[in-house]
């Protein structure tokens, strides 16, 4: 199942994407069903029955449906209670930044404010002269839990998506610790899809990608997971309840611009982001400055 949402006609809504390029909404499969949906897609995720249900009708029984093109994307969760993030989870990135991996993994969180569509713009504040990019594999959590074990872990996850962690790294580096560089309005660029554990599978070393154009010229930047199980990412004890719809974003690898040799490589307006997942997605945001 892929769940996306979107504005159609002044409305925000959800619904489910098929063949590639048609999104049955939500409105249209109550029709078909011939009963209600949850309003709000968190509501709907804990639902394991109905959400069995949907994914039958959408795979086998004639839907109307809409055009992808006609709908304006955004972020998949557009109201999650929680966005944690996870940082220097990976060991290559630790590294690239000359630091030690640490022994406990260092938390921070972003607002839902900082969320932003998959091809919506990026907004370079005029204060920040250090804005950077960081590829994250992120968890949508599907039922209520706390301090659950790693082999409950995988019953609690719904799925999977691409969000992109914007950072300004003259702040973050200035302040010492990363949440004011990092819950900036359009700094959590996120997948066009939530895409269900079942159709992703375990994602193992998923690869990734971040696709810079510099001037016209196209930089593809190809790295490799090295955490070996994103699922580890729920922490035993973290002593945080996780509701349906809370994101998890589970660290970056190494390749981010603020870090790049001989010199960084970091994102001006007029750049473009495009970061893909292997069997989850893709995301391209332009780079703006507003007047």
């Amino acid at each position: 199942m892929r769940i996306v949402s979107y504005h159609f006609e002044d409305e925000r809504d959800y619904g489910f994407l098929i063949l590639g390029n048609s999104v049955i909404p939500r409105d249209f499969l109550e029709s078909a069903l011939g009963m209600t949906l949850p309003r709000d897609v968190r509501d709907l995720l804990p639902d394991r029955e109905l959400v069995e249900l949907i994914e039958s009708v959408i795979n086998k029984v004639p839907v109307e449906s809409i055009s992808l093109e006609e709908l304006h994307l955004g972020p998949p969760i557009p109201n999650p209670g929680k966005i944690i993030c996870l940082g220097l989870n990976y060991l290559d990135h630790a590294l690239e930044a000359g630091m030690e991996p640490p022994e406990g993994m260092p938390i921070f969180m972003k607002p839902a404010t900082a969320l932003t569509g998959p091809f919506d713009p990026i907004i370079k504040p005029r204060h920040v002269e250090k804005l950077d990019y960081e590829i994250e594999l992120a968890i949508v959590i599907g039922s209520r839990c706390r301090d659950i074990e790693p082999k409950e872990a995988y019953e609690n996850i719904f799925g999977y998506m691409i969000l992109n962690d914007v950072s300004a790294r003259d702040i973050q580096f200035r302040d010492g610790q990363w949440t004011r560089g990092k819950i900036m309005d359009t700094f959590a660029p996120t997948e066009p899809c939530l895409v269900s554990k079942e159709e992703v599978g375990a994602p193992h070393n998923p690869q990734d990608a971040h696709d810079r154009e510099w001037g016209g010229k196209a930089e593809l930047l190809h790295i490799q997971y090295d955490q070996e199980d994103p699922r580890d990412s729920l922490d035993t004890e973290s002593g945080v309840t996780l509701e349906p719809g809370d994101i998890i974003a589970t660290g970056t690898p190494a390749g981010v611009g603020v870090f790049q040799k001989p010199e960084p490589k970091l994102l001006q307006p007029g750049d473009v982001v495009e970061m893909w997942i292997e069997n989850i997605g893709t995301i391209r945001n332009h780079v703006i400055t507003i007047e």
